[in-house]
């Protein structure tokens, strides 16, 4: 501590040297040999005074808290407003005190000029001494570093490079840089040379092979190349020539202190989705969600738990979290408590499925906006287990949406999914049927459906989901394999979760300004699909392996209720965008409240009573997509409950009168 302080003392005495000299200087500067005749007590008085102020200038701008071998734009910031108010204030002094009688009016901008010079000088000379010395250091100590070719010539690419360069200890040297955009190639950065462009990249590598650096030892990601559609193609090239392939911070880590600048990281598999990221407008996120109670089902959930904690980062008044599951809500609650200890929040065991619970949570927490969330999402499991499926994504959605409106909720929204669009399992027409519900009250009138809006945000797979099959790789690929997928052609929707959360929370507040009117439905921008085997092939390559050969790629067989592809659109719902990129809108056709209300009370029954033959169904005559194999083309009605029957003539009776292709098709959207 005492050697930081001297340091600083040295440095305040070195400004304070160059201050007093300054105003002489810049006097001769001006007037040259006319200089002696002046009078030596005005040069003396005015040099005094502005020493005394540039001292205090000086240790007010903090000039002294900045390290001279680090020096940048911002010190220099900071000496150019601390010489301008030492300059000023000089300058007033002597007009009141003198009237400037003896001296050039172009002496002060003269003084400024010639006093950034002595101060910023000092410190560029004494960073170059620096960076030089440590150089040199490395010559000495003949340290062997790993040679790096970057993909991306913008900032994060200039840091790295620049940090490089001035620390004895990295062990990272760059040989070249590939750019993403033409008109860099043939400059340098750092006296690093912009080789070619990406499209060049594997001649770029043989190149490089070929001259005294020899072949890169890694090939990184920096900048937009983390998104940039052809990373999977560069991963390849990296596997061809044994280069490792890594990635930099984001930039934003290293401006917020998060990140070492010289820190490489693994490219994780969300890296290469290729996909840019959404631009999002945060601040009216802010605006709705600060200061509201807001709650959230399912939170402890994975798409649940990243809605808690960038809600939480948006300061609402009170937050609830509800779910089932003890450990996950417990695991949820602590971190949200760590990290937003002044927070209001409160943990609830609930389940949706349960109405009287449900009610009770609304009636004691009043929640202004509420994030839907809790369902059972893993197709398999929801198609040998049907009822479970629709008593928790269909009923339990329906008592939300009620509770919502008993309760005076302002805005509730639904996480839905890509499977929802001409399902071919349960659990796809389970949240189809929730979409319904949550449109068919969106359509009514104000004066029936209250102050609430109901919102549906559709989207497909999450990277790192409970339902993901990232994490049964990654369980795959720690056992040594085999890595297994059930089709060759199997191809699906991707995002990670935090961008998928950040775009329902922009949803949210689109919907709360009547965006939805008329039942539309929020779709996310999801990208390109990606087949599954070419994931199982970058996870594989990603972890320093081989397919086919350190690890085996099993194909399996689709499993019940499995499609090939995933749709976000229905063919009767082209998309609409909306002010936000990666949302957009939706407007499958809508099911008469009256009507879904009448069937979901026969859904509850034969749910209930685990009539799965009587559930399917009901299931396939509102979702006419929806064929379950224990169907079949005959009907199982007989020896089904009143409540069914009666179900069943209601959608026969809308399908024999006014729209009734209508209400079929437009319900499987």
């Amino acid at each position: 501590m005492s050697r930081i302080i001297q340091r600083s003392h040295i440095a305040f005495g070195h400004d304070i040297v160059m201050a007093a000299l300054s105003f002489p200087l810049a006097l001769y500067l001006r007037v040259g040999d006319g200089v002696q005749f002046y009078v030596l007590d005005n040069i003396l008085f005015s040099s005094g005074v502005f020493t005394l102020l540039a001292a205090v200038s000086f240790w007010f701008f903090g000039l002294y808290r900045g390290i001279w071998r680090y020096a940048s734009l911002n010190d220099l910031t900071r000496i150019a407003k601390a010489v301008s108010v030492a300059v000023a204030a000089l300058f007033v002094i002597l007009f009141l005190t003198t009237r400037l009688d003896w001296i050039p009016r172009s002496a002060p901008i003269i003084q400024w000029f010639l006093l950034m010079a002595l101060l910023g000088g000092s410190r560029l000379a004494y960073r170059i001494f620096k960076d030089k010395t440590t150089a040199r250091a490395l010559v000495r100590q003949g340290t062997r570093r790993l040679s790096v070719l970057l993909i991306g010539a913008g900032d994060e690419a200039e840091a790295f490079i620049r940090e490089t360069q001035r620390s004895a200890d990295t062990p990272f040297k760059v040989v070249g840089i590939v750019a993403l955009n033409p008109s860099r190639v043939g400059r340098n950065m750092h006296n690093i040379d912009v080789l070619a462009t990406v499209d060049e990249l594997e001649e770029t590598i043989q190149k490089l092979e070929k001259t005294r650096h020899g072949l890169p030892s890694r090939l990184v990601l920096t900048g937009d190349a983390l998104r940039h559609p052809d990373n999977v193609k560069w991963l390849e090239i990296a596997d061809r020539y044994n280069m490792t392939f890594a990635r930099l911070p984001k930039l934003g880590d290293l401006r917020e202190g998060l990140a070492d600048p010289l820190q490489i990281r693994p490219v994780a598999i969300e890296d290469l989705l290729g996909r840019p990221q959404a631009r999002l407008d945060r601040d009216k996120v802010r605006e709705m969600v600060a200061g509201k109670r807001v709650l959230v089902t399912g939170a402890g959930g994975s798409i649940g738990s990243e809605l808690v904690r960038q809600i939480a980062s948006y300061g609402p008044d009170s937050l609830t979290l509800v779910d089932a599951g003890e450990y996950n809500l417990y695991a949820i609650d602590m971190e949200v408590a760590e990290k937003y200890p002044d927070l209001r929040r409160d943990s609830v065991l609930g389940d949706v499925r349960d109405r009287t619970r449900i009610n009770q949570v609304f009636d004691r927490f009043k929640p202004e906006i509420v994030f839907h969330a809790a369902a059972y999402k893993h197709v398999p499991l929801v198609e040998h287990n049907p009822n479970e499926g629709i008593l928790t994504n269909t009923l339990g959605t329906r008592n939300v949406a009620e509770a919502c409106r008993a309760a005076d909720v302002a805005t509730m929204v639904l996480i839905s999914t890509d499977k929802a669009v001409n399902p071919a399992n349960v659990m796809g027409a389970s949240k189809r049927l929730a979409e319904c519900y949550c449109q068919a009250l969106e359509t009514l009138p104000t004066d029936q459906r209250g102050v609430t809006r109901f919102v549906t945000v559709r989207f497909g797979n999450v990277l790192g989901s409970t339902g993901s099959v990232v994490p049964l790789f990654k369980r795959q690929l720690e056992a040594g394999g085999p890595l297994t997928v059930t089709h060759e052609g199997i191809t699906r929707y991707f995002m990670t979760i935090a961008e998928a959360v950040e775009l329902v929370l922009q949803s949210a507040e689109l919907g709360r300004r009547g965006v939805t009117e008329g039942g539309k439905i929020f779709v996310l921008d999801m990208g390109r699909p990606v087949k599954i085997v070419d994931l199982a092939r970058q996870m594989i390559l990603l972890s320093g392996l081989q397919p086919g050969k350190d690890v085996e790629i099993k194909v399996t067989g689709l499993r019940p209720g499995e499609k090939l592809y995933e749709e976000l659109f229905h063919d009767s719902e082209p998309p609409v965008p909306t002010e936000t990129d990666g949302v957009m809108l939706a407007a499958p056709r809508v099911v008469d409240y009256d009507l879904i209300k009448q069937v979901f009370d026969a859904l509850e029954t034969s749910a209930t009573g685990r009539d799965t033959a009587t559930t399917l169904d009901l299931i396939s005559r509102l979702v006419p997509e929806f064929q379950s194999p224990e169907i079949g083309v005959k009907s199982i009605f007989a020896g089904a409950s009143d409540a069914a029957e009666h179900a069943k003539a209601v959608i026969d009776n809308a399908a024999d009168h006014g729209g009734a292709s209508d209400q079929k098709a437009g319900t499987s959207a």
